[in-house]
């Protein structure tokens, strides 16, 4: 088991940059594919961005393309999310999700019953 904890959120303006941290514990990172999901009020929680447990791949939902980066550090157990140009449809509870599923690493995993470990959540606002 693996314990997920985020932060980094907070109010910021459009146009701002946020980057997000997610600090896990437990069983060894390595093993974990991770992933950033958010949540808007009313709405889905939906997919933001993966990274594969090497680092070498990584996965975006086309509205944050450009914008955001996700990266890892292995050798820190945590795994984070450059948030940058950011917009108000941006504001959300973004999540911290980590997967042991094998076809995670290869082709991405996108939707929420793929992760196995979920953080508490840290929000971000954005403000027009």
């Amino acid at each position: 088991q693996v314990l997920l904890l985020e932060s980094g959120g907070g109010l910021v303006q459009a146009g701002d940059s946020l980057k997000l941290s997610c600090a896990a514990s437990g069983r060894a990172f390595i093993f974990y594919d991770m992933g950033w999901f958010r949540q808007a009020p009313g709405e889905d929680r939906e997919f933001v961005a993966a990274i594969s447990r090497s680092g070498y791949k990584t996965h975006y939902t086309d509205s944050v393309k450009g914008r955001f980066t996700i990266s890892r550090d292995n050798a820190k157990n945590t795994v984070s999310l450059q948030m940058n140009s950011l917009k108000p449809t941006d504001t959300a509870v973004y999540y911290c999700a980590a997967t042991l599923y094998e076809h995670c690493s290869d082709s991405g995993c996108f939707r929420p019953l793929d992760y196995q470990y979920w953080g508490q959540g840290t929000q971000v606002t954005v403000s027009s």
